[in-house]
């Protein structure tokens, strides 16, 4: 690592045909395939090979180490963005982000920057996202399946420590106005086809979704509003929750309160004490019956949802606010009973005839709801 003769001697070795042959190993399409694992030998190798490059170009400036890195692997199709003919069913990527990764483990901002600069004039993503921010959702779904493998793989998904993982993510992100960076991150967190890989644009607004669907774009967000994330107020995050909540059309209810469930209390307290400061008390309330909904679904404890309500009648100032407040959950309750009623009643049922179930799991959480409000009355 200090002796400049050797490090020479190793670049010179690992550029000639020989040492391509021997290192750049690319059995990346090899047998039983797992989308995602880590524990293929090829990942293995290519770690190793990232400490390899590390230390033989310790001696070099960060700009002539990425000159000299990208020269080596420029030939590796399965490196680049468009370069596999079958990305699903390729470990290169992931390869290529595991090299990275302890390429430049212990590099500062200034330096990951320019890592990222680099890989941007590489692969001119920046020009791709545009393409896909500024198009119609799923119009161009091979290149969002392509931006979506190359940025979690290579970018997002091999850090431990969640202030790098926050670092690549902003770097991703902050470019762009915030309904785009709501769309970027459905594009990379969210639910996939299971038949083909890409993206399910209509998952959210015509179906429901369960937590698999919506765990990445949930730790994505608590990513985001943790304090290792130093570029995001709770404001910003707050307000791309909201723009996520539309992508690409408005959410069904029940997967808008899925997902601030499994965001966390901070950031579902946060979204609900926005709404009833700007004064929208009856979109509260429904979305108080529908987060009680996903507890008696998913089997949460439903005094959660009682206290969360607590704590949102503290945000409200006057005590008729709070009345208020209470008795638009109540009439939410008794609609959203009524249409689901009335839906089973008129036969207007889905392919899943699901109606008369939702009704069946919505009367059950309206009385557990109930229930622990008398509990928390009782011990008062």
């Amino acid at each position: 690592m200090v002796s400049k003769a050797i490090s020479e001697q190793l670049i010179s070795y690992i550029s000639s045909p020989a040492g391509n042959r021997r290192l750049l190993c690319q059995d990346f399409h090899c047998a039983g395939f797992v989308e995602g694992r880590k524990d293929a030998p090829v990942l293995d190798h290519y770690r190793v090979l990232g400490l390899l490059f590390k230390r033989c170009t310790l001696l070099l400036p960060t700009r002539e180490r990425l000159k000299y890195i990208h020269k080596i692997i420029s030939e590796i199709s399965c490196f680049k963005l468009c370069g596999c003919p079958s990305p699903t069913q390729c470990l290169g990527l992931l390869c290529y982000g595991a090299f990275l990764k302890i390429l430049t483990a212990g590099w500062d901002e200034l330096e990951c920057h320019r890592v990222y600069i680099f890989l941007c004039d590489l692969t001119n993503l920046p020009r791709k996202i545009q393409i896909l921010v500024s198009s119609k959702p799923g119009s161009s779904y091979k290149l969002e399946l392509r931006v979506r493998l190359f940025c979690r793989h290579v970018l997002l998904d091999h850090w431990t420590q969640r202030t790098d993982s926050a670092f690549w993510l902003s770097r991703l992100l902050k470019p762009w106005p915030m309904v785009n960076q709501a769309r970027l991150l459905y594009i990379f967190f969210g639910p996939v086809s299971s038949i083909d890989g890409h993206i399910s644009w209509l998952k959210m607004t015509q179906g429901l979704a369960d937590e698999n669907s919506l765990r990445g774009l949930a730790d994505a967000v608590k990513l985001l509003y943790d304090t290792e994330a130093k570029e995001w107020t709770a404001d910003d995050v707050i307000s791309l929750v909201d723009e996520l909540s539309v992508v690409p059309q408005e959410w069904l209810l029940e997967n808008n309160a899925r997902l601030l469930i499994l965001s966390g209390n901070s950031i579902c307290f946060t979204f609900m004490a926005s709404k009833a400061v700007n004064g929208r008390t009856a979109d509260l309330a429904t979305l108080v019956v529908f987060l009680a909904l996903v507890c008696e679904k998913d089997l949460y404890c439903m005094d959660w949802a009682v206290k969360m309500m607590q704590r949102i009648c503290r945000v409200f100032s006057t005590q008729q606010e709070r009345k208020t407040f209470l008795q638009n959950v109540e009439n939410s309750f008794s609609r959203i009973v009524m249409d689901l009623l009335q839906s089973v009643i008129s036969g207007q049922r889905n392919e899943e005839d699901s109606s008369f179930l939702n009704l069946f799991h919505l009367v059950n959480a309206q009385a557990n709801f109930h229930k622990e409000i008398l509990y928390m009355t009782l011990n008062s």
